[in-house]
């Protein structure tokens, strides 16, 4: 099993008891160090409070599971506005929602296109752009995220 996925099969169930919904979880390396981020959210938005309980909750739990060998920085964070979307239940949630799909190769051009999300089905995301319906594979998309319109 992945540290990430371990670390959200424990954390799961602490961030719900604090009111919020387990986003996303995240090992990285960032130039000589480790992070081990947990991405939360809520309805009506995450604030400071909530990631200071949960941070308070699950630091003991890293502590005596201790997932990970060696240091590592470890942060909760909201999901944020525009998050990126990766399963499946994201890609329901977010239907009709305008979004960001950055690709590895430009299409007409454009390696970011801005559109709105109209279908998802085994890794092919369908947008429309202006009156353009586009469909792209799997392997054309480097990321899609949620784009907040002013």
């Amino acid at each position: 099993m992945k540290v990430t996925e371990l670390v959200a099969s424990f954390a799961q169930p602490v961030v719900e008891e604090k009111g919020c919904r387990l986003w996303d979880v995240e090992y990285v390396r960032e130039g000589s160090d480790y992070f081990l981020r947990i991405y939360i959210d809520k309805d009506g938005g995450v604030d400071i409070n909530d990631c200071e309980a949960i941070s308070r909750a699950l630091d003991p739990i890293l502590d005596e599971k201790d997932p990970i060998p060696g240091s590592y920085h470890f942060e909760v964070c909201s999901a944020g506005l525009e998050r990126a979307l990766k399963r499946p239940e994201d890609f329901s949630r977010f239907m009709g929602s305008p979004i960001t799909v950055k690709l590895y190769r430009p299409y007409n051009g454009l390696k970011e296109i801005p559109c709105t999300l109209t279908g998802y089905e085994d890794g092919k995301v369908t947008v429309l752009s202006g009156k353009e319906t586009i469909t792209f594979e799997k392997s054309q998309v480097a990321l899609v995220r949620l784009r907040v319109e002013f």
